[in-house]
């Protein structure tokens, strides 16, 4: 029975993730019949040293930033964490995102890793949850205000947006202060996420620190994709280019993409075109973006070359 039930698992999984990577190519497929292949080339043939120059550095600021969040988080469910070695195993799950398909299996990798090298896989497994949800949050609540502010194809739905993070932002106050009783497997779960956000998220050092390194890697994300939009051509004032650049950061947060490409570039087509630029503009300035993401993930590319050579074969 227990063999039977982890094969449908396995199954299921496996459905999941081809349903994910088919979305990606349907909306690639999309696009290129809509818009043809040259807003994909295009905009890539503009990429110049400089330019990858300075997508390398600001990668390297957001990529410290997700690692030091890494690292207060996990330190605050009690799983320690140097910001060293999550500056590396944060590297290499970029590089893993940005190849293969799904877009999370890097940060799967690094869940699993680090918890196994702690010896509480379900600890390490929980800390990268936790750090990925509070950057979405801080990206959700960037993007709101953001959205807010300058005019976007997106402005009006602010209001439905802003009431779904006060929303989602009452419930987790209400949960922290519930504590279900019981041995089901929903009461576990919930007195775990009670007692990891109390211990490992509202602390004033963790939450500060937090809050500060999710910031600044929003700031670096919509810094290079302004600067994917430049090298692709675009004159778009700031103004417009912010707004429509949080758009297709959100986007990037559906696991439905190959090696990070799909959704991005069509809610990137999508609104370029209603803000009164074009479809093409928009494809073609999240091609440069993607391009420059992967170039910035390249230090990660070592760091798995280095792991592989130092751990025997078979290791994970």
């Amino acid at each position: 029975m227990v063999r039977t039930a982890t094969g449908a698992a396995a199954a299921r999984g496996t459905v999941w993730a081809w349903a994910r990577t088919l979305g990606g190519v349907g909306v690639l497929a999309l696009l290129l019949g809509q818009v043809g292949i040259g807003p994909f080339l295009d905009g890539v043939r503009l990429i110049t040293v400089p330019v990858l120059a300075a997508a390398l550095a600001i990668g390297g600021l957001t990529t410290v930033c997700g690692a030091w969040r890494w690292s207060l988080v996990a330190g605050g469910l009690g799983v320690r964490l140097p910001l060293r070695t999550a500056v590396a195993h944060c590297y290499r799950a970029v590089f893993l995102n940005a190849t293969l398909p799904g877009g999370i299996l890097g940060d799967v990798h690094r869940a699993v890793r680090h918890g196994r090298d702690t010896g509480d896989l379900s600890r390490g497994i929980r800390a990268v949850v936790w750090e990925r949800t509070a950057g979405q949050v801080v990206l959700a609540v960037v993007a709101v205000m953001v959205l807010a502010a300058f005019p976007s194809p997106a402005r009006p739905y602010v209001p439905v947006a802003t009431a779904a993070l006060a929303g989602a932002g009452l419930g987790v106050a209400l949960l922290v202060r519930v504590r279900p009783a019981g041995s089901s497997r929903w009461a576990r779960a919930v007195r775990t996420a009670v007692s990891d956000i109390r211990a490992g998220l509202l602390t004033r050092r963790t939450w500060l620190g937090v809050l500060l390194a999710s910031t600044l890697a929003v700031a670096g994300h919509l810094a290079t994709f302004v600067l994917a939009a430049r090298t692709a051509g675009s004159t778009a004032p700031l103004s417009l280019l912010l707004p429509l650049t949080l758009l297709a950061l959100l986007a990037m947060g559906v696991p439905a993409n190959v090696a990070g490409f799909g959704p991005r570039e069509g809610v990137a087509a999508w609104a370029f075109g209603a803000a009164g630029l074009s479809a093409a503009e928009g494809v073609a300035t999240a091609m440069v973006y993607g391009a420059l993401v992967l170039v910035a993930s390249l230090p990660g590319a070592a760091v798995l070359a280095v792991r592989r050579v130092r751990v025997p074969a078979g290791t994970v």
